[in-house]
């Protein structure tokens, strides 16, 4: 079984887009107000579940909606149709498509497309990370000079004693704290530059396994709270870095705190 290229999956995820392009949709509430679904998740999804179906046949979904978990496949499609939904239906420009094709334990191939922001964040394993076309790389700032993305844990906000001290820990060293209020657009600011940190207490694979690749693939470090590899099967905290000693700072203050 071939791979598919970075060009048909970019194609794809652009496609799909047009369906976010709207006005007009409908919020349901999956567990509160936190945590809401619109109808543009679910054709998102739906869409991108069979035109990947198509480009490769016979491999899997671990899919945001609908409980689509089946990671049985040497490929298997992760997909979080709206990173940042609350954004999305409040018109917030920080929302995105993510898209990763895990290989067995390895990401291969990761897109996060923002259509609002009109950028799109790609990587292939080994062939470097991009913006709209354009070659990107972390920055090369120092932690004092840093500013971490971060979130206080909405869907469990019985972690939020435990994050506020690592935020506060953190910003008493860095420069400064940014809440953009997805996952995925933040890690790819810590790849393209803007910023340098990021950590959350608990995500789902669907928030980061694209994100991930795009990390990495620019010359930055992600791993889990306890500095192991992302796992992208079940649920992880993640903690991500421009540099590696940045990142064992960062590491270092969250190990004291959980």
């Amino acid at each position: 079984m071939s791979i598919p290229t970075l060009n048909s999956l970019t194609a794809i995820v652009e496609e799909a887009a047009a369906l976010m392009q709207t006005d007009v949709f409908e919020i349901s509430h999956k567990e509160g107000f936190s945590n809401i679904v619109t109808s543009s998740d679910v054709a998102v999804q739906d869409f991108l579940c069979a035109k990947l179906t198509e480009l490769l046949p016979g491999s899997g979904f671990l899919c945001e909606e609908e409980d689509m978990w089946d990671t049985s496949h040497e490929y298997t499609w992760i997909i979080d149709p709206i990173d940042g939904t609350a954004n999305y239906s409040r018109g917030i420009a920080q929302c995105a498509i993510c898209v990763a094709l895990k290989h067995n334990a390895d990401i291969v191939l990761g897109v996060v497309y923002l259509p609002m922001a009109g950028e799109l964040f790609s990587a292939e394993r080994g062939k470097g990370a991009w913006l709209n076309g354009r070659r990107i790389n972390v920055s090369g700032r120092p932690f004092a000079d840093s500013v971490m993305c971060t979130a206080l844990p909405v869907y469990h906000k019985e972690y939020a004693g435990v994050c506020s001290e690592i935020i506060r820990k953190t910003f008493s060293k860095c420069n400064d704290i940014r809440r953009f209020g997805a996952c995925a657009p933040e890690l790819c600011y810590v790849a393209m530059g803007r910023c340098e940190l990021y950590f959350e207490y608990l995500l789902s694979p669907w928030d980061f396994a694209a994100a991930s690749l795009i990390v990495t693939e620019a010359g930055g470090t992600i791993t889990d709270l306890h500095g192991k590899p992302l796992t992208f099967t079940r649920p992880s905290g993640v903690i991500a870095a421009n540099s590696h000693s940045n990142h064992a700072t960062l590491a270092d203050i969250v190990k004291q705190k959980i």
